[in-house]
Parts: C-alpha cells; sequence; structure tokens
C-alpha cells in the first residue's frame, strides 16, 4: 500500500472510530431518557401517592396530582433529567404530559431554570412549548440514572 492510501485509510478509520464514540453516548443518552420516561410511566402513580403522603395533599377534582418527566431544553441539555409532581385541577392536570425545563446563563454568572407544565413531549424549541395553564410544579423528583 503506497503512502497516499494508507493515509486515506487511516483517515477514514479515525472517522469511523470518532462516529462510533460518538455514537455510542447518543445511544447511552438516548436509554437514560427512555429509562426515565420508563419509570414515571411504570412508577409515577406510586411516586405520587408518596408526595401527596409527604405533603397530606389528598386529590380533589380542584386540586388534583401526578407524576411527568422533567425534560430539559438549552445549556447542559440532558434530556429526561428527573421528574416533576404537577398540581392543578384535574382537568388541566390530565393534559400535562411533561415539565419543560428550558435553561439560560444570565450576566455569564447566573443560571436560570424554568419549570413549565406542557402538553406535549416535544421540547426540541423552547418558543413553541404548549404550556398548559393553571399548573404548577408541587414537587420535584430526582432519579439516579
Amino acid at each position: 500500500m503506497d503512502r497516499k492510501n494508507l493515509v486515506r485509510t487511516a483517515l477514514v478509520g479515525t472517522i469511523l472510530f470518532v462516529t462510533g464514540v460518538a455514537g455510542a453516548g447518543q445511544i447511552k443518552q438516548a436509554i437514560k431518557i427512555i429509562g426515565v420516561a420508563a419509570v414515571v410511566d411504570r412508577f409515577g402513580g406510586d411516586i405520587n401517592k408518596e408526595l401527596n403522603k409527604l405533603t397530606g395533599h389528598e386529590d380533589t377534582s380542584k386540586s388534583y396530582t401526578k407524576v411527568v418527566p422533567i425534560l430539559t431544553v438549552g445549556l447542559r441539555s440532558r434530556g429526561a433529567i428527573g421528574a416533576a409532581q404537577v398540581m392543578g385541577s384535574k382537568a388541566n392536570v390530565e393534559k400535562v404530559r411533561a415539565v419543560a425545563s428550558p435553561e439560560i446563563e444570565f450576566l455569564g454568572e447566573v443560571h436560570i431554570r424554568a419549570l413549565i407544565p406542557i402538553s406535549t413531549t416535544d421540547v426540541t424549541d423552547a418558543k413553541k412549548l404548549k404550556v398548559v395553564d393553571g399548573v404548577g410544579v408541587s414537587g420535584i423528583v430526582d432519579l439516579k440514572v
């Protein structure tokens, strides 16, 4: 093999290796995201009951709770990072599918994060979030992933 082909082969090999490493990181991230959503889907009701015990809350049609995944948008975005308990009227809470957590840096020193109940799991554009009015976050669940 001449020098030109050797360099070309080494370059292609390096590109494939780097792409494979990046792909592996993306797969791991996807597993984490799917894992958090699956945990919330499977155990959200139980987690919600424990949060309600902790706060002494009893669900009614006017003050209802449920647990949904938190989906981060923006700086240091990590996808599904945990879960949140949302509270509001039963009709509004039933519309909530996730809590969006857009984040920004302010003046280079202050990290700002919002928690917004939304009716979708699409958080690709923080300006187009489908906000559910009349619902707020009443608890945070940290999941070890």
